[in-house]
């Protein structure tokens, strides 16, 4: 991702690494930056911190 700082990616471990569908979110200071994990060179789109939280907070309430 172009003029994004180096960051640590981190999968799901829900994801069994056998080529499925599956996300890698990085985490900076003000963004949580998200990417394709089987195409990494693509693109992948940046949020604000407190953005990401609702969503998480939301996908957990409807697993949960």
């Amino acid at each position: 991702m172009t003029g994004v700082p180096e960051l640590t990616w981190v999968k799901s471990t829900y994801s069994s690494g056998e080529g499925g569908q599956c996300v890698e979110v990085g985490i900076c200071d003000h963004a949580v930056h998200v990417r394709d994990s089987k195409d990494t060179a693509r693109p992948g789109l940046a949020v604000a911190r407190d953005a990401w939280a609702v969503f998480v907070g939301h996908a957990v309430e409807q697993t949960g």
